[in-house]
């Protein structure tokens, strides 16, 4: 990779003079930086903007590793031929008109990637907006070449699928003037090089302290998360395209659970990346995350808020409190330190309300007493300072101010409010001393959430022991799969599921009203449930086909003769065992084409359809990582046992999503798999229902 971002010399495809023109602009933002030889290639000129300009890559002289391709799509794939023939080790497609027209250009585009490595060489795009690399000076794309004058060197990378947009947002971030950037780079269709690579390189890359990506769709699911579970650097993700498209073709409840994006989410909190929901947000976490992207002072996460508002104060209480950072209680020597400064009448408390001792001994030193008092506090963890510039006597240096917090390694946030000149040059002054700096307060406080959110992954994964070999599940599930197509009858499901230690309810096949009765009487006692197999049938609620509360033989007869009348004599007859219990789970298993078997959980029966609190994580599931799954479910009361209910036996649940996920890892023939309802049981676990689904 290093020829796209450190090349020995650029060959410069489809440059020219006409400054109205993409090829000019690339031209210019090459030379404006790039200490290596450019050379332009264009047969209509012999010379562009006093740089000789070749008529063809075969004519461009040593040493050139690089070409940028600015041509019309159509031409493309005999640039690409004339580079490999020229032993150009890295193509930049920045031209337009391959997958994202239609079918010849994904024809195209196809052919020209089986071509590229066949020769051994690397397609970076096409239909991207190339790479800007603001440490380095380097711009290989045809952005406004204005964006040179904003162009502030930082530590966030970016890897950005669209094109147009990288290129817009970038001009965006620069022209505020509060935001650095290390790299970004936009690959478009992403036929070659992609997100893991770039991934990759960044994590290794020593300007890089944060790497920030906007998706819509991720070209190797299962290596992307791999490679973000074993970075030590924070990484945010911004997705596109979370539609539930995916769901309509769905047969069984745990595909269309996973059609809204769910699997995705699941896969990136079980890899430890940070997800956000727009562009803007993505650059703030991504901001603070480079202030403190390895944060791993003890505590809970408690902060100290220092304002100048009662009422910012209350707010800032409550959105903390929305997310789950705690608002840190204050010390005796803390509240005695700050009657220093407060008035007699006020008692110190947190938040810290300074407006009345800024009055009295001013902003400088009302603060600054609170910022010591925080950071010699253990029971504080971070402190959140709110800014005013322009005006109330109550301009501030969050340089010397913040000093003793950074040296005790406790993360300081501002929120920042005021006249428009003098709040941009306090923000820029002061995040360039490290702090992150924001204008809305819910934005400060999720960022410091992501913060923490950091803080618990790295504690997480430095408790992480070594995974235990999985027990290979018994080659007796070998036959029944193989003994269906399509959705497997209930019956069978459940069998392969007992084969895996997956509890299910007590169930038997009857021929017979008679056959019934003995079965109720001698293996199960009453009441009994009695279910219609059809084959091919997930859906027997649905078509009728389940009877719930069987107390007696009379009621077993209505039973048996109804359920025979609805399947028209085209199924079989289940009886079961009738199972109650306090509350219905739903786990199951899908195959994405993305991330490959993911095992799912959620609340099953009406509440899957009320609550919708489902999560997904990436098979195989270690025992850990199916416990830290159950942690994900929004409505953990209900779990731990609500109004005297037994709580969830979270062991038991656990092994039965790791066997799940095993069960799809080593069957890659079943499609999806449905366990709903679970019912819990005296808080455990059992399967009174399941489907599974193979492929066609």
């Amino acid at each position: 990779m290093e020829f796209f971002f450190k090349p020995k010399g650029i060959a410069l495809i489809g440059a020219t003079p006409n400054p109205l023109k993409g090829g000019h602009a690339i031209l210019e933002n090459i030379t404006s930086g790039y200490k290596g030889p450019v050379y332009p290639v264009n047969p209509r000129y012999t010379e562009i903007d006093t740089i000789i300009c070749y008529a063809s890559v075969a004519d461009v002289p040593d040493p050139v590793d690089l070409a940028i391709v600015f041509v019309p799509g159509k031409f493309v794939f005999e640039v690409i031929r004339d580079c490999a023939d020229r032993g150009i080790k890295g193509v930049m497609i920045e031209s337009s008109g391959f997958a994202e027209s239609g079918k010849q250009g994904q024809i195209m585009q196809q052919e020209m990637t089986a071509f590229a490595r066949r020769a051994g060489i690397r397609l970076w795009g096409p239909n991207c907006m190339g790479l800007v690399d603001a440490v380095n000076n380097q711009i290989f794309s045809f952005v406004s070449p204005a964006l040179r004058e904003n162009l502030i060197p930082g530590d966030v990378s970016l890897i950005v699928q669209s094109g147009m947009l990288s290129g817009a947002f970038l001009i965006d971030c620069m022209s505020r003037g509060t935001m650095g950037i290390s790299k970004v780079c936009s690959i478009g269709n992403k036929m070659d090089v992609d997100e893991c690579e770039l991934l990759e390189y960044f994590i290794t890359d020593p300007d890089t302290r944060v790497i920030g990506l906007y998706l819509e769709s991720i070209t190797s699911g299962r290596k992307f998360i791999n490679i973000c579970r074993s970075s030590p650097k924070p990484v945010v993700l911004l997705r596109g395209g979370k539609s539930a498209m995916g769901a309509r073709a769905a047969m069984g409840h745990t595909a269309s659970m996973a059609g809204n994006g769910a699997i995705v989410s699941g896969a990136m909190a079980q890899a430890g990346v940070i997800e956000a929901k727009d562009f803007q947000q993505m650059m703030d976490i991504c901001r603070a995350l480079a202030a403190y992207p390895d944060i791993r002072t003890p505590g809970k996460s408690r902060v100290a808020v220092l304002t100048y508002s009662g009422g910012a104060g209350i707010v800032s209480s409550d959105f903390m409190e929305d997310m789950g950072i705690e608002l840190a209680t204050l010390s005796s020597a803390s509240k005695q330190m700050l009657k220093q400064v407060f008035p007699e009448w006020m008692p110190p408390a947190n938040p810290i309300d300074l407006w009345p001792a800024v009055e009295q001994h001013g902003a400088e030193k009302a603060y600054a007493t609170a910022v010591q008092a925080a950071v010699a506090d253990v029971g504080v963890d971070a402190v959140f300072i709110h800014a005013f510039s322009g005006g109330f006597a109550l301009n501030l240096d969050m340089e010397p101010l913040t000093r003793p917090a950074r040296a005790a390694g406790k993360p300081v946030f501002c929120w920042l409010i005021g006249e428009e000149a003098a709040a941009r040059a306090f923000h820029v002054k002061t995040q360039a001393c490290g702090i992150p700096v924001y204008r809305e307060l819910f934005r400060a406080v999720e960022c410091m959430n992501a913060v923490f959110t950091r803080k618990a992954i790295l504690e997480k994964h430095s408790k992480t022991k070594k995974a235990e070999p999985f027990t290979p599940l018994p080659e007796s599930i070998g036959p029944l799969l193989n003994a269906g197509s399509g959705v497997l009858d209930e019956h069978t499901a459940k069998k392969i599921l007992a084969a895996c230690h997956i509890p299910v309810a007590k169930e038997k096949i009857v021929d017979s009203a008679a056959h019934a009765q003995h079965t109720a009487h001698m293996d199960f006692g009453f009441p009994v449930v009695m279910k219609g197999l059809v084959p091919g049938d997930i859906h027997k609620t649905e078509a009728g086909l389940v009877m719930l509360d069987i107390e007696s033989d009379h009621r077993i007869n209505e039973a048996f003769a109804a359920l025979n009348g609805t399947m028209s004599g085209r199924g079989k007859i289940l009886m079961q065992q009738q199972v109650s219990g306090n509350l219905e789970l739903i786990a199951g298993l899908v195959q994405d084409p993305q991330f490959g078997p993911c095992v799912m959980v959620g609340l099953g029966g009406v509440m899957a359809e009320i609550l919708d609190d489902a999560v997904f994580g990436v098979a195989p599931l270690d025992h850990a990582a199916a416990l830290d799954l159950i942690d994900r479910l929004k409505h953990q009361k209900l779990l731990n046992g609500f109004r005297g209910a037994p709580a969830v036996d979270r062991q038991a649940l656990a092994k039965i999503l790791t066997a799940l996920g095993q069960l799809g890892l080593q069957y890659p023939a079943i499609k999806e798999i449905d366990i709903n309802p679970l019912i819990i049981h005296a808080g455990n676990p059992v399967a009174v229902d399941a489907a599974i689904v193979l492929h066609s």
